[in-house]
């Protein structure tokens, strides 16, 4: 356990982020607590952003890119924090001695209920709302567009697949375009599905192929058909590449898949995502640097308003 919480304390930040505030909301008798980037500006588009186990949302503000992205595209941002600094996504099964949410945990009505409010109080575009995550904050999201379709235009999840209980509990009231961002390799989250290498892993996930399938089946996208798309070797020392498939879809029902060739348990970004980047390479896999995750999830997002 202590290992584990170490991995998550290496995940550091690399710039120096625009004014944030930290606010509390009640969720059924539970105060929860997020971090807010606003723009001057009112009724824009809003980003909900998600950590991963063992984090926090600061640990995002500061080791990730999208608030810088918030800033220069004048869109808001939020960065909600998991109770335990876990999310209660679809998903029962965590891997050994990972301790999640306290059990009733409802994050999907936290979620709801934090979007709402900055929906009512006229900073987010109800149009424009879109939901982004990390590992378990990957689940999450997913969770989100197959249970509250309604509230979100698209959604993101970053180095997750999809597990057997996940999948029969998804029956979103629209489709919603989805972005998927996996490593190839991958010690927690495989990419060819079952049980990951690292002692943390969980077993029964689904492979990137099958999560990309069944979401493109769910938008009604030709399943049959992909369209590879080799993104540039900016960064050859990383050992890695990325690969973008696309398929036709329905207008406005965009399912696409980055698949990042040897990549770990990291997201892509253009500045290290660790303090200790070879020790986190070592347990988490290597990070890759020719696209940057936030970047590469808004350009998404914004096709979508």
């Amino acid at each position: 356990m202590r290992r584990w919480m170490h991995i998550g304390a290496l995940l550091a930040g690399f710039a120096t982020a625009p004014a944030a505030s930290a606010d509390t909301i009640d969720v059924n008798g539970v105060m929860r607590s997020y971090t807010v980037q606003l723009p001057a500006k009112r009724l824009v588009p809003l980003v909900v952003v998600l950590h991963g186990k063992t984090q926090r949302g600061a640990d995002m503000v500061a080791r990730t890119a999208w608030p810088q992205v918030a800033k220069r595209e004048g869109f808001a941002v939020v960065f909600p924090d998991g109770l335990n600094h876990a999310w209660a996504d679809a998903r029962t099964k965590a891997g050994p001695a990972l301790r999640g949410p306290p059990e009733g945990t409802d994050d999907v009505a936290f979620i709801a209920k934090l979007v709402e409010k900055l929906v009512t109080n006229g900073t987010a575009d109800p149009g424009r709302v879109y939901v982004a995550g990390i590992s378990n904050g990957g689940a999450m999201a997913m969770t989100l567009a197959c249970a509250r379709a309604d509230l979100f235009t698209a959604g993101a999840s970053v180095i997750m697949n999809l597990t057997d209980e996940a999948a029969v509990t998804c029956h979103p009231s629209r489709p919603l375009p989805m972005l998927i961002m996996n490593g190839t390799a991958d010690p927690l989250v495989p990419y060819e599905g079952g049980r990951g290498s690292s002692y943390f892993a969980a077993d029964g996930f689904w492979s990137t192929e099958e999560t990309f399938a069944f979401w493109r089946k769910l938008n009604g996208c030709e399943t049959d058909d992909a369209n590879l798309t080799e993104m540039p070797d900016r960064a050859p020392a990383d050992q890695s590449t990325v690969t973008r498939i696309s398929s036709r879809c329905p207008r406005g029902h965009d399912v696409v898949l980055y698949r990042v060739n040897h990549g770990g348990h990291r997201m892509p970004g253009f500045a290290p995502d660790a303090r200790f980047p070879k020790v986190a390479t070592s347990l988490l896999g290597p990070q890759n640097s020719d696209i940057d995750g936030a970047e590469t999830i808004w350009t998404f997002f914004s096709q979508f308003p």
